[in-house]
Formats: structure tokens, C-alpha cells, sequence
């Protein structure tokens, strides 16, 4: 061929139009655009649901869900399952809720009442060391993840319960003259009009965010989920990756464990019972590949928000809370059906 004739080539190749996918771009984009469709249906259902104030208080249901999802993230794209996490949450609320009412130090006659952040501090260090057993667990006494965590999820309730007697902490006001506010500022109180669970959730993931595209952590941890095998190879240091989103996972659970209580004004120890599986469900809605190494921190954020708006919307049109578990079962089955057809179609084009 001449060089007349390559050039007459290559021209025609890069003035050809490139193809709008719309089903590629419907594919990828289906977290976000059945966010939009949710929240177009629901403001046409009810005059109540396209207003700000119901926006922030969804808002702040959804951070909740958003908290546990973002650690499940982590784990998720590192190749593993975290079903600890709603039994965690639970722990975490119990166990703040003890803090608040006053430790009774009976040999000294006196009841302490920590301040606010020495019982957020400490709930998440609860929550880390339940996350580190999990990460133990599974990375260096090789216990499949899901083993490890069902056998945490069952300790960690059975712990809250004994803690408890199976009954619920109320009085959780604390002693705003001790310094101990209580928890009515996490779960009530507004910064600049935003509540501040939402401003948690979204330090959360930013920080989150940043972590995985940012950091050599990042990197280790798409790479070990991707392929295990060939990371450790590359000088990934695997069980410690392991151990850490293990580790976050459980952090990211005690804060939801926080928000909760705080927005309850209770601490009960059956608090975040089948969580963990809204969790997943929002980071697959999120486009996570459940065999690890895809998913983005923008993506599981837009599942918790279909999760949680399409929940608190069939609440505010009043379905029946039975036909709620109907919906979101038949979306979770919808998201991993998508999921299966997107990754198994990029797949067949590499």
C-alpha cells in the first residue's frame, strides 16, 4: 500500500463518527439514572417528597446505610464479604449507650459520665477491634470471609444481648453539665442547615474517596481483588491489605452504630439486624463487582441513596411495609442481574 494510500486510510478512520453506546452508557450510569427516575416517580406520587427539608431527612437515613456500605466497599474490592457489620452496629450503639448513661465505678462510689467524643472515640475502637478479629480471621488463619464474619455477626449480637439482658438503653440524654451531651447533637443538630450525620457520610467518603485513587493503599487494594495471585507476586502486602479493610470496615459500622442510636435516642441490641445485606446491596446497585477489584466510593454512594430513597418514598405514599422488602428485593436481584451482564460483557470485548 502507498503511503498516499495509508494516509487516505488513517484519515478515514479518525473522521469516522464514534457510536453513542446508549446501552454501554444506560449500563454503567443505572445507579444514577434509577436515582432520577426514583425521585421523578415518587415527586409525582406525593407533593410532600420533592421538598428540601424531605431531601435532608432521607438524607439522613441514608447515611446510615451509606456508612456500612462504604467500609463493605472496601472489603468487597479486596475480594471478600463483611456480614459482621449490622451485628457491629449494633455493638457499637449498646455500647455507646452504656457509656452515656454513666459508668458506675462502684469501689469509688461515683458515676462517670465521658464526654460525647470520648464515647465516639471509643465506640470506634470497638468497631476497629471487631473488624481486626474479622481480618485476622480471614488473612492469616485462611478462614473463608464468610465464615469468619457469619460466626463475628452471631458474637457480636450475642455480646450485645448479654450486655443488655435483651433490653434497650433510652435514657441516653447523658450530662450536658459533665460535658456529656448525649447524643441528640449527632442525630438532631444541623451545621450550615445539612445534618450532621450527612456531613459524617460525607467526610467518610471523601476520605474513602481519596484512599483508593490516591494512595499506594489504593492501588494495593484494586490490584489484590483483581487477582490475588499476581499481586502478591508484585510485592502486595497482602494480609496486611486484608486486615485493614476488615479493620475500616468495622470503624465505618460503629459510626453507623452512632448515627443511629443518636437519631433513635436509644440503644437497642437488636439494632441493625439484616444491615449487612443492605449494605451489599448498595454497593452492587453501586456497579461493584462482588469478585472483587471494581467499584468506586461515587457509585456505592448513589446505591445507598436508591436503597434509601426508594424506601423512605413507599413510606411516604404508604405501601405496605411488606411489599418495601418486595421492592428492594426485586431491585438488589435487578442490580447483580446488570452487574453479571456488564462485567460479562466487558469481559467478551477485552
Amino acid at each position: 500500500m502507498s503511503a498516499t494510500a495509508q494516509k487516505q486510510t488513517v484519515q478515514g478512520v479518525s473522521a469516522a463518527p464514534k457510536k453513542l453506546d446508549i446501552g454501554r452508557l444506560l449500563l454503567e450510569g443505572r445507579a444514577f439514572f434509577a436515582l432520577i427516575a426514583i425521585i421523578i416517580f415518587f415527586s409525582l406520587m406525593s407533593p410532600y417528597y420533592f421538598t428540601v427539608n424531605n431531601f435532608l431527612i432521607m438524607s439522613s437515613h441514608v447515611a446510615i446505610f451509606g456508612l456500612l456500605a462504604l467500609g463493605m466497599l472496601l472489603v468487597i474490592l479486596n475480594g471478600g464479604i463483611d456480614l459482621s457489620v449490622g451485628s457491629t452496629l449494633g455493638l457499637c450503639g449498646v455500647f455507646a449507650g452504656f457509656l452515656m448513661q454513666g459508668v458506675n465505678i462502684e469501689f469509688l462510689g461515683m458515676t462517670f459520665y465521658p464526654s460525647l467524643w470520648v464515647v465516639v472515640v471509643l465506640t470506634c475502637l470497638l468497631g476497629a477491634a471487631v473488624g481486626t478479629v474479622n481480618g485476622v480471621l480471614v488473612a492469616h488463619f485462611k478462614v473463608p470471609a464468610f465464615v469468619a464474619t457469619l460466626g463475628t455477626m452471631y458474637v457480636a449480637r450475642g455480646i450485645a444481648l448479654l450486655m443488655t439482658n435483651g433490653l434497650t438503653y433510652n435514657q441516653l440524654e447523658g450530662k450536658p453539665e459533665l460535658g456529656n451531651t448525649g447524643f441528640e447533637w449527632l442525630g438532631f443538630n444541623r451545621l450550615a442547615g445539612i445534618p450532621i450525620s450527612v456531613i459524617v457520610l460525607i467526610v467518610v467518603a471523601v476520605l474513602c474517596g481519596l484512599m483508593i485513587s490516591r494512595t499506594a493503599f489504593g492501588r494495593w487494594l484494586y490490584a489484590s481483588g483483581g487477582n490475588e495471585t499476581a499481586a502478591d507476586l508484585s510485592g502486595v502486602p497482602i494480609k496486611r491489605v486484608k486486615v485493614t479493610v476488615y479493620l475500616l470496615s468495622g470503624v465505618c459500622a460503629a459510626l453507623a452504630g452512632l448515627v443511629l442510636s443518636s437519631q433513635l435516642t436509644s440503644a437497642g441490641p437488636t439494632a441493625g439486624t439484616t444491615y449487612e445485606l443492605t449494605a451489599i446491596a448498595a454497593v452492587v446497585i453501586g456497579g461493584a463487582a462482588l469478585t472483587g477489584g471494581r467499584g468506586t466510593v461515587r457509585g456505592t454512594i448513589l446505591g445507598a441513596l436508591v436503597i434509601g430513597y426508594l424506601s423512605d418514598g413507599l413510606v411516604i405514599i404508604g405501601v405496605s411495609a411488606y411489599w418495601q422488602t418486595v421492592f428492594t428485593g426485586t431491585v438488589i436481584v435487578l442490580a447483580v442481574l446488570l452487574n453479571s451482564l456488564q462485567y460479562g460483557t466487558s469481559g467478551k470485548n477485552r
